[in-house]
């Protein structure tokens, strides 16, 4: 049984920092810490967390750095006040796709830490045999991703069999370029780790499993029996099932902390450790949503995370296992996010927030039958670059009204048809890939836009649905602790034979206070009218914009 000296640590590895919370049985925060890899580590050399390769679009970090910031993170930990002894339960989140290559004396190194020295003088660059540890912002693997998806039996077979289509930043790819590229290195290595569960290896004092939530953004996994896929291992690299390990699902208890955090930092010695996972999963579980509910990120890019119970085949989503129940998250990445309403701002709204919203609230919703699709950079759904405007009288049945118009006559009329054409692109991706909207349906707004009501009134009127906000930024870091407190809690019911404990969702949703998420915006009454018509508008000006494209 709980006691309520508890602590719960959770990690977030992202691309720019480690970041370390300590949460009490009531998932208050008891201790925060960070430590930034650019200005922390500065023998690192990293610009953003990364180092760039000499060859385009090549980007890796030195694994070495990674542990070294762990070193120092919970250092800072104990100096906020953090009595790690109270800790009862770690999991972690870090940033997707990365992949680590332990050397055999890795291992043994793994297995015997010497509490007397810092990890970072233990496990260094002999632990790996690839000493640059290739990151999701590389995408040198064009070809490799070509070879996996023939190899399969096509794109459609890949996304079938893995939820994604291949991408270059996935693992899967990147092992194969290691494989044919540095035979030697593959050869020797022991295992292969993805970034969270490298993290995992640390706490463990033994290489961790991948789980499955993080496991399926390889182009590895089958997405429905939950195991490697022999023809995509096949496909990817010889005896790669031995260096992978078999993937275990994310809420499991993966061990008890390895004997150097119990002597280091006085960690309990019955302090367990809970599966890593990637960090949109970990923010999915940090944002505590329920099966209706929609999570839209506003950022530099556009996400949305939502929760499916069938895997669909869609080519450009992916389709990972869920992190905190049996069922399928879907996650669909828009690029032509903030930075094009950024440049709207400018050019309509002399470069002003307030601005912006006065002139996106001062037009009536359906902007007087003008929409717009604007896909400055290369757009990933739909796969299309450009921008088209329709008027009233633009439509797909007369060519020469097809085409659109130039330019809106107000910059009020311009604003409005940015902000719902990228809202009906949302929604229409969203029901592609099997969301089924409803009266249930909720939104919640995260990212950077987020901030702006006006923008959220447009997303709640174009989704027919409330839209909430959350006051945290951090809910990848705040899903790895709670799913260390639930993950816990659960085994522990398991073992003493009660009842099973109730779904994460309504456990975590219930220690957290009321407050945790604020209802923002409603849809209007005619919001439904206004925007299942445009939508028809909407895919008739993406067939003309498929159709004409250079």
């Amino acid at each position: 049984m709980q006691s309520e000296n508890e602590t719960y640590l959770g990690l977030d590895l992202s691309t720019q920092k480690l970041k370390a919370v300590l949460l009490n049985a009531k998932l208050e925060n008891v201790a925060h810490a960070e430590v930034k890899f650019d200005s922390d580590l500065p023998e690192f050399r990293t610009s953003g967390g990364v180092n760039a390769g000499t060859a385009k679009n090549e980007f890796y970090v030195q694994p070495v750095m990674w542990v070294k910031a762990l070193d120092m993170v919970l250092d800072r930990l104990v100096v906020q006040g953090g009595d790690l002894s109270t800790v009862m339960a770690v999991s972690g989140s870090a940033q997707q796709h990365g992949s680590l290559y332990w050397s055999r004396s890795g291992v043994q190194t793994l297995r015997n830490l010497d509490a007397d020295k810092f990890l970072h003088t233990q496990i260094d660059d002999s632990a790996f045999t690839v000493h640059r540890t290739p990151i999701w912002m590389d995408s040198t693997t064009g070809k490799q991703c070509q070879e996996m998806e023939e190899a399969v039996g096509g794109r459609e077979k890949m996304v079938h069999i893995t939820g994604s289509k291949c991408y270059e930043r996935f693992t899967g790819p990147q092992i194969r370029k290691v494989y044919q590229q540095r035979p030697d290195c593959y050869r020797n290595t022991e295992r292969i780790s993805l970034v969270s569960s490298f993290l995992a290896s640390i706490f463990l004092g033994e290489v961790a499993p991948i789980d499955l939530a993080d496991g399926s953004g390889m182009n590895l996994l089958d997405i429905r029996k939950r195991t490697w896929s022999d023809a995509c291992l096949t496909a990817c690299a010889p005896n790669l099932e031995a260096k992978l390990g078999n993937p275990v699902p994310t809420s499991s208890v993966i061990g008890t902390i390895g004997q150097f955090f119990v002597q280091r930092y006085n960690f309990n010695t019955a302090c367990k450790v809970v599966a890593f996972t990637g960090d949109n999963l970990s923010a999915l579980a940090g944002m505590v949503i329920g099966e209706d509910w929609l999570a839209l990120s506003l950022g530099t890019s556009d996400t949305i995370m939502m929760r499916l119970s069938e895997p669909p085949n869609l080519l450009e989503g992916h389709v990972l296992a869920h992190p905190t129940n049996e069922g399928y998250m879907g996650l669909l990445c828009f690029r032509n996010g903030s930075l094009v309403r950024d440049i709207f701002k400018r050019a309509e709204a002399n470069d002003n927030w307030e601005n912006f919203s006065e002139l996106l609230d001062s037009t009536p919703r359906g902007n007087f039958g003008n929409i717009a699709l604007h896909f400055i950079s290369q757009e990933i759904l739909p796969s299309v670059k450009g921008s088209l405007r329709w008027n009233k009288g633009s439509n797909l049945d007369e060519p020469e009204l097809a085409k659109g118009v130039l330019k809106f006559s107000s910059p009020q009329a311009e604003i409005r048809a940015l902000i719902e054409g990228q809202m009906l692109t949302r929604k229409a991706f969203a029901a592609e890939m099997g969301f089924s909207f409803g009266e249930n349906t909720r939104i919640l707004a995260t990212g950077g836009a987020s901030a702006n009501k006006s923008i959220l009134q447009v997303v709640s009127d174009v989704f027919n649905a409330p839209v909430y906000t959350q006051q945290t930024t951090e809910a990848a870091l705040l899903g790895a602790a709670y799913r260390a407190k639930y993950v816990l809690e659960a085994d522990r019911a398991k073992e003493g034979g009660q009842v099973a404990l109730e779904s994460y969702f309504k456990y975590i949703r219930n220690l957290l206070p009321e407050h945790s998420v604020t209802r923002v915006c409603d849809p209007a009454q005619d919001s439904s009218d206004i925007y299942d018509q445009m939508l028809e508008r909407y895919h008739h000006m993406v067939q003309y914009m498929m159709l004409h494209q250079d």
